[in-house]
């Protein structure tokens, strides 16, 4: 069966967040008077739910965790957001995707308001179909639950005609549970080891081997 359902991760995937979003870390440990890592350790932060990690690398209890969060995205609305950059080629991949026919589905664990401005203020939104992303309050933000909105969302039934692409464990775990095939990225912010522990069906090196492979299968 053809893939016609496209599902992209957005940081990692489409773009590069690491500024903004290592900045948004630090800024938010500061208001916590919390030490900030090094940008190379904040950088692995990014792909994992903020829930996560607040509350597992920084070992922060929930009630703080939620602040953590709530100073997070004090910088990240109006700064770390725009700290971002599309990788090269991924314009051209989404057009050529569809012109071929595909659907391109926004699947991502960031908050559909900051994905959606994301996706407009670097003039690609009109590749997408649809964005699902999760709400404020942190409902809606493991990948499966995002994924499964998705589906539900656009109608899609046919699950075999559906992949998910993304770059770090989570978005293939996701794909895992809902019950469709996945391409890991190696250019974003996971490893060969993560993604193939994780069990994609495939792995793209770059977005000119992404493209490819999507025209392919």
């Amino acid at each position: 069966m053809k893939k016609r359902y496209l599902l992209f991760d957005l940081d990692g995937t489409l773009t590069d967040p690491a500024e903004g979003i290592t900045n948004s870390f630090a800024y938010s440990l500061n208001k916590l008077d919390i030490i900030v890592p090094e940008k190379s350790e904040l950088k692995k932060l990014i792909g994992p739910l903020l829930t996560d990690s607040f509350e597992f690398y920084f070992g922060m209890q929930k009630e703080t965790a939620k602040v953590a969060i709530e100073y997070f995205r004090e910088y990240f609305r109006d700064k770390g957001i725009f700290e971002n950059k599309v990788y090269d080629g991924v314009e051209k991949m989404l057009s050529e995707q569809k012109q071929r026919g595909k659907s391109i589905i926004l699947a991502t664990s960031k908050a559909t308001i900051f994905a959606e401005r994301i996706l407009e203020h670097f003039d690609i939104a009109n590749y997408f179909d649809f964005v699902s992303g999760s709400y404020l309050d942190g409902t809606r933000v493991a990948k499966n639950d995002v994924i499964e909105y998705a589906l539900r969302s656009c109608g899609i039934t046919d699950r075999s005609a559906v992949i998910m692409i993304g770059d770090r464990e989570h978005d293939i775990i996701g794909a895992k549970k809902t019950g469709i095939d996945s391409i890991g990225v190696l250019y974003g912010y996971g490893s060969l080891d993560e993604l193939k522990n994780a069990r994609s069906e495939y792995i793209a090196e770059s977005i000119v081997e992404l493209n490819e492979l999507l025209s392919d299968i």
